[in-house]
């Protein structure tokens, strides 16, 4: 496999991409990736920004240098993600999608929907884990893009210290 961007992975779902998430934990063995498993453990129902506030204290402190969050979509595991300073979470369907919010926009955490695809191949996922893995940032002009993000991030935060 190419050069690896990320050797540690917290890996988190809900109930619904419970089982996506095993999978997703095989494949990350098989490339020799750390995984930090922050749950959950069985196909209960739960609620999914518990276990994604768990992926992204992992990820501020250091444990892990990339995230992967699983729910029925991906869309609620990604809005509870992108509410923390320093989260790109990104929802992607396919290894193109993967691809450019590595190079492009330097996502650190990759969410994934296990109800958008009737049965996931696990060739399928597996390019996209690969692909998350190995593509680095591109920078260049999309250095200006983040900053701009990390200004507007630095901005709402002030504006809660202040009560504004």
């Amino acid at each position: 496999m190419a050069d690896l961007i990320f050797r540690r992975i917290a890996l988190g779902s809900d109930h619904a991409g419970y089982e996506l998430k095993e999978s997703i934990k095989h494949l990350l063995l098989r490339h020799k990736i750390s995984i930090l498993d922050c749950g959950t453990n069985g196909p209960s129902s739960v609620d999914y920004p518990d276990y994604v506030v768990k992926v992204v204290e992992r990820l501020h402190r250091g444990d892990a240098d990339g995230g992967i969050l699983v729910c029925g979509t991906g869309i609620g595991v990604s809005i509870v993600a992108n509410k923390f300073p320093g989260i790109r979470a990104a929802l992607c369907l396919d290894e193109y999608m993967v691809r450019m919010a590595r190079l492009h926009n330097n996502a650190n955490v990759l969410a994934l929907g296990s109800r958008l695809r009737k049965e996931w191949d696990i060739e399928l996922l597996d390019r996209i884990v690969r692909t998350w893995l190995t593509t680095g940032f591109e920078g260049g002009r999309h250095e200006r893009r983040l900053r701009k993000i990390l200004n507007i991030e630095k901005n709402v935060l002030d504006m809660m210290k202040i009560g504004v």
